[in-house]
């Protein structure tokens, strides 16, 4: 464990205070608490203290540094891989951290859905957590034996920091497509946001790009070695697949040499994801063959593409909050679904505003049927989200149901025979956020299960429970 915080609430006699200017609070207010918590040093930007204290220019470069000369040292025995992108990080990630556990490897994973080791150990607060916590954890990590890492890097946290000094071996770039424009205003500054991540690469380091996406030359820094990859060319290109509601088969080349590969995951969205962790698999020294046969038994993470199977029809839970994860999802499933497709989703409050009536016009031009219910409000009044997200929509084809329990069994209700329900925008996650950042446990799988289970519905096959 490491001995120097930035949360006042989680220190412990002995450590080290750095207080922390951020954009909604400042370290510096709760220097008092820290020093009754036992802060036996304070490391503040001004002021003058009852225990040992020094005053810094810039607090944030002074924790860097300190953390980056204390521990980098033992990071850099691990290989740790970093990933971002607006969509497919984690699902690459945990991909590769499973991957990494079936080679026998121990893999550590920190992002969306928690920090991970043989199993999950915890939430996070954030996909990417304040850099003391993420080196808390890979410290941790260390000390039980883990030499691998895998790591979300998202955009606020590059903003704020968080990663500039981890030693990455790996940095991955999935896509970039509209979301945080409430943070980052522009997708230029967006972009540059994400570039930091390829500032951290270690001089023997390479950086793995996406080659279809127009936003590559922004990652393919020149002082890097890159590796591209993707449907239209790059260093693996994907040749040709196809897909069934049971998996995917495609072909990729490289170094032309074609290689064959077999998935029980659906969706070109996934292809790119499983073509990332094919990468670094051959990087860490992994060879073709038993590449192969590991990805016949990958797993997805929780809440992406998670599917329930009743009578003849699917009920899928997915994370999908993006434009573009929507359109994605939406395809994919209409391509192995007979039937009819219905979707329950909202949007998230106090997020981009711009977003909603595009990911509306999409589910609704796309879908039979839509429920429109709440997401994550926040401190948003719930009609002004739904007003945002029908501008301009003249589809006719939806209802709105605010209480998201309600909408979901409302979906189920549509089913009738090979029809498929998609159930979008928490995926994983176990609780509502409401106003003053309330927690309302909830989870969209749970309310699947609990309402076909007290309705006695035969549950055929239930994947990835």
């Amino acid at each position: 464990m490491i001995n120097i915080k930035t949360d006042s609430r989680k220190v412990k006699k002995g450590d080290i205070f750095v207080a922390l200017r951020g954009i909604v609070g400042d370290g510096h207010n709760f220097i008092p608490s820290a020093i009754k918590n036992g802060a036996s040093k304070i490391i503040a930007e001004e002021g003058e203290y009852s225990v040992p204290y020094e005053i810094v220019e810039d607090t944030r470069e002074y924790l860097n540094n300190y953390l980056s000369s204390n521990y980098n040292k033992y990071l850099e025995e691990m290989h740790i891989i970093g990933l971002t992108g607006t969509n497919g990080k984690t699902t690459t990630a945990y991909l590769i951290y499973d991957a990494l556990k079936k080679f026998g490897k121990k893999c550590c994973y920190i992002g969306t859905i928690g920090f991970y080791m043989d199993k999950k150990v915890s939430d996070l607060p954030n996909t990417t957590p304040e850099v003391t916590e993420i080196y808390d954890m890979l410290i941790s990590a260390y000390d039980e034996g883990y030499r691998y890492a895998v790591v979300e890097a998202s955009s606020e946290g590059l903003l704020h920091r968080r990663l500039e000094n981890v030693p990455f071996e790996y940095a991955v770039f999935t896509n970039l497509t509209q979301d945080h424009l409430n943070i980052h205003k522009t997708m230029e500054n967006y972009a540059k946001c994400k570039q930091k991540l390829f500032n951290s690469i270690r001089p023997c380091g390479k950086a793995i790009i996406n080659y279809d996406d127009p936003n590559k030359e922004t990652f393919m820094l020149s002082y890097n070695t890159n590796i591209t990859y993707g449907f239209t060319g790059g260093d693996y290109r994907v040749t040709d697949y196809q897909m069934s509601i049971l998996g995917s088969n495609f072909t990729f080349i490289n170094d032309d040499v074609k290689q064959n590969i077999k998935v029980p995951l659906i969706g070109k969205y996934n292809i790119y994801n499983v073509l990332v962790t094919i990468i670094i698999l051959k990087e860490l020294g992994f060879n073709y063959s038993d590449i192969t046969d590991t990805l016949l038994y990958i797993e997805s993470p929780p809440g992406r593409m998670d599917m329930v199977e009743y009578k003849n029809n699917r009920i899928i839970i997915d994370y999908a909050h993006t434009p573009d994860a929507i359109l994605n999802i939406i395809s994919t499933v209409k391509e192995v679904c007979d039937g009819h497709i219905y979707t329950v989703f909202g949007c998230t409050g106090d997020r981009d505003r711009t977003k909603r009536p595009i990911m509306t016009k999409i589910v609704t031009d796309l879908c039979d049927r839509v429920i429109i219910t709440e997401d994550d409000i926040h401190n948003e009044d719930p009609n002004q989200i739904v007003d945002d997200m029908l501008k301009g929509i003249t589809n006719t084809n939806y209802e709105v149901e605010l209480d998201r329990k309600k909408a979901i069994i409302k979906g189920i209700k549509l089913l009738n025979v090979n029809d498929a329900l998609l159930i979008l925008g928490k995926g994983h996650e176990e609780v509502m956020i409401v106003k003053d950042n309330k927690k309302i446990p909830f989870n969209d799988k749970k309310t699947v299960l609990d309402y076909l289970e007290s309705n006695k519905v035969i549950r055929i096959e239930k994947i990835d429970d």
